[in-house]
C-alpha cells in the first residue's frame, strides 16, 4: 500500500491507479449496458455505502442523461433508493437480503445485475447477485482489492488495482462516468444526434 500524507500523494496514488485500470473491461460493461438498452431491458444496480450513493447516481445519468429526443428510454433502478424496502427485508429477513429479496421480485432473463463493491465480499451484494444469475440475468460489477467473491459471481468485473478505499471508490465513479459517456455517445450516434 502506497502511503499518502498529503493532497500531492494522494492524487499521485490515484493518477498511478487510474493509469492500470482494465480499460477494455470497462468497454465491456458498456457493451453489456448498451445491449440492454436495445432490447428495453432493465439495469439493477446495487452497494453499500459509498457504493450505495454510486449505485443512485449511475441510475440517474443512465436514466436521465441517455435521452436523445428519440423517445427511448435506458430502464434503470438503483436498489438502494427505496429506504422503506430496504428497512423492511432488514427487519424481518436480514440485511443480507435486501438486494437479493428485491431482485427476486424484478430480475428476469437477459437484464442486468450490475454490483458495486469496493471488498467484493459484502454478504448482501453476493447474495443479490446469486439470486440475478439463477434467474437468468448477466451479472456485472465493479471492484478493488484483488475482486473478493463477487468476481465468481459476475459475468464480468470490473476491479480497481488498488487496496485503498477511497482510491477504489473514486475509480468506481471515473468508471462509471466513462460508462455513462460511452453509451450516450453511441446512443446519440445511432440515432444521429449529437453527445
Amino acid at each position: 500500500m502506497t502511503e499518502i500524507h498529503d493532497a500531492n500523494s494522494y492524487f499521485g496514488s490515484l493518477a498511478r491507479t487510474a493509469e492500470r485500470l482494465p480499460f477494455e473491461t470497462i468497454d465491456q460493461i458498456a457493451g453489456i449496458l448498451l445491449r440492454a438498452y436495445d432490447a428495453g431491458q432493465m439495469v439493477y444496480l446495487f452497494g453499500n455505502g459509498g457504493s450505495a450513493a454510486l449505485a443512485s447516481h449511475f441510475a440517474c445519468d443512465l436514466g436521465k442523461g441517455t435521452l436523445n429526443g428519440n423517445g427511448k428510454r435506458f430502464r434503470v433502478l438503483a436498489l438502494t433508493d427505496n429506504i422503506p424496502l430496504m428497512t423492511a427485508w432488514a427487519n424481518d429477513r436480514g440485511y443480507e437480503d435486501i438486494f437479493a429479496e428485491q431482485l427476486a421480485n424484478l430480475v428476469r432473463p437477459q437484464e442486468v445485475a450490475f454490483a458495486i463493491s469496493a471488498s467484493g465480499n459484502s454478504p448482501n451484494v453476493l447474495r443479490g447477485l446469486a439470486v440475478a444469475r439463477a434467474a437468468g440475468a448477466v451479472t456485472v460489477g465493479l471492484g478493488g482489492f484483488q475482486g473478493g467473491k463477487m468476481k465468481e459471481l459476475c459475468d464480468v468485473c470490473m476491479v480497481v488495482p488498488s487496496d485503498n478505499m477511497q482510491i477504489i471508490e473514486d475509480l468506481h465513479l471515473c468508471a462509471a462516468h466513462a460508462l455513462f459517456t460511452a453509451i450516450k455517445a453511441r446512443i446519440c450516434q445511432a440515432a444521429g444526434a449529437v453527445a
